[in-house]
């Protein structure tokens, strides 16, 4: 089951209240009793009174006002598959995951940083497609080109360092690798997003940058870290060379801002408010859109009226029970 109006589901923390406020209020009017006079023959002045039904009707309260605010959360359940024709533009976002991105130039380090401000643009994302390539010393597909951004953010937080077995910085495979990785051959309406610290040790990415840019593929990059450099965190140490030196990361901009110079694109550096991202995905807005076809889960089927339902039929038992006692006693004289 999902909620199409998460937030509302807050107003549950409001349920344990009642219960305290009705004990409150039951301590407050023994109080007012006890200065009127004994509670006993007070007691037997109100004998319609009931304190039991008090409890109940409060608890028929809590439970009406638990079910409205589920339904008023939209719950929805099931989905179907749901063919859509639709313009934008296909971006694959290539991120780094070598060991260098565990750096705390960023709370609480770059790799979380980034997955953090990728997940943010997703969530703003409409008719674009997007793909997720992850690379260290080689790279692979994380996720094939789609409009399917439930999918995207999943496979988003499952990311690490451990997501590449071999370690390193190759920049241009991860880029190559983006080229082969676009559904459309528009020349027009792709555009690649390399999210790196610019330390390349494997090959020559301003190759690859202008290889994609001759295909009509425009080429971004993020540069994450700073320029001074910070040690890498590795298992309650600092990671070291093989002479036991400690390593320290630094930001290659140089390097970052021929890539993106090559591949006709935008270089932008990381900052801790505003990670770069926004301004690149305006750029690509700019861009001509592709028409494409997709196929997304969507269509949830609403299940708020049941919910409600329930809701209305405790509050109406609530109304029915009162606050006197029930039945008469013949007996009495």
């Amino acid at each position: 089951m999902t909620f199409a109006h998460a937030d509302y589901l807050l107003l549950l923390l409001l349920v344990p209240v009642f219960p305290v406020v009705q004990a409150v209020v039951l301590k407050l009017r023994a109080r007012r009793i006890r200065r009127f006079g004994d509670e006993a023959l007070v007691a037997k002045l109100m004998p319609s009174y009931s304190k039991a039904k008090a409890w109940v009707r409060t608890s028929l309260f809590s439970l009406a006002f638990f079910f409205f605010v589920i339904a008023l959360s939209g719950p929805q359940v099931g989905a179907v598959l749901k063919e859509h024709n639709t313009k934008g533009a296909e971006v694959m976002i290539v991120l780094d995951v070598s060991n260098s991105m565990l750096a705390q130039d960023y709370s609480p380090n770059r790799l979380e940083r980034a997955k953090l401000a990728i997940s943010r643009v997703v969530d703003k994302l409409r008719d674009d497609r997007l793909g997720l390539i992850v690379f260290a010393g080689n790279s692979f597909v994380q996720l094939p080109i789609t409009a399917d951004y439930v999918s995207a953010k999943m496979f988003l937080n499952t990311i690490s360092t451990e997501s590449v077995p071999v370690q390193g910085t190759a920049i241009g495979d991860a880029i190559n690798t983006a080229i082969r990785s676009f559904s459309s051959q528009s020349d027009k309406s792709r555009a690649i997003i390399v999210i790196t610290d610019g330390e390349n040790h494997e090959d020559d990415p301003v190759a690859a940058a202008r290889q994609a840019a001759e295909m009509g593929i425009r080429v971004f990059v993020i540069g994450v870290g700073s320029p001074e450099g910070k040690m890498i965190p590795v298992g309650g140490d600092y990671l070291r060379d093989k002479n036991g030196e400690i390593v320290v990361t630094r930001l290659d901009e140089t390097v970052l801002n021929d890539i993106a110079s090559a591949g006709k694109g935008l270089y932008v550096r990381a900052g801790n408010s505003e990670f770069g991202l926004n301004p690149i995905i305006q750029e690509i807005r700019k861009m001509d859109d592709e028409q494409y076809n997709s196929v997304v889960f969507e269509e949830y089927d609403q299940v708020y009226m049941y919910f409600l339902s329930v809701a209305l039929f405790f509050l109406v038992l609530e109304m029915l029970v009162g606050d006197r006692k029930s039945g008469i006693n013949l007996f009495r004289s």
